[in-house]
């Protein structure tokens, strides 16, 4: 049974922790430490053009700060997912365990089931309330 107390802001802290994760990942990993032309550079050595990095950064800097301030939470957590299970596909060949080197596949794996939980959820206590998307109702 769902503690109906409680639930919204377990939804909440899931979405604020996918929001700086998001964000963390994307501005300090792929913008500062790879920098930008690391990061293109890097989805080009894949075989995937360049303009995947680019939407890939966008997807990850706007659905954090979405996802932080609960903003069409739903439809963020949906759309984050193609890219986390890219980044699944990516970390396939190094193994389970994201230690190993190269990063293995199980965290963004979990990441992923974790913003499909999100989706289900909703955006829970605290959040800026947008147009209604997937059977939410904006208060009058």
């Amino acid at each position: 049974m769902i503690d109906s107390k409680t639930a919204p802001y377990a939804a909440l802290l899931l979405r604020v922790s996918l929001g700086v994760m998001f964000l963390a990942h994307s501005l300090y990993l792929k913008v500062i430490v790879f920098s930008v032309p690391g990061t293109v550079g890097f989805f080009e050595s894949l075989g995937l053009p360049a303009i995947a990095a680019y939407l890939t950064l966008l997807a990850e800097i706007g659905g954090g700060i979405a996802l932080i301030l609960g903003f069409q939470t739903r439809l963020v957590a949906l759309a984050v997912i193609p890219v986390l299970l890219g980044a699944t596909w990516v970390h396939a060949g190094n193994g389970w365990v994201f230690s190993a080197e190269g990063g293995g596949w199980e965290y963004p794996l979990f990441l992923t089931v974790a913003a499909l939980v999100q989706a289900l959820l909703g955006s829970g206590a605290y959040a800026v309330k947008g147009p209604a998307f997937l059977g939410q109702k904006v208060p009058a």
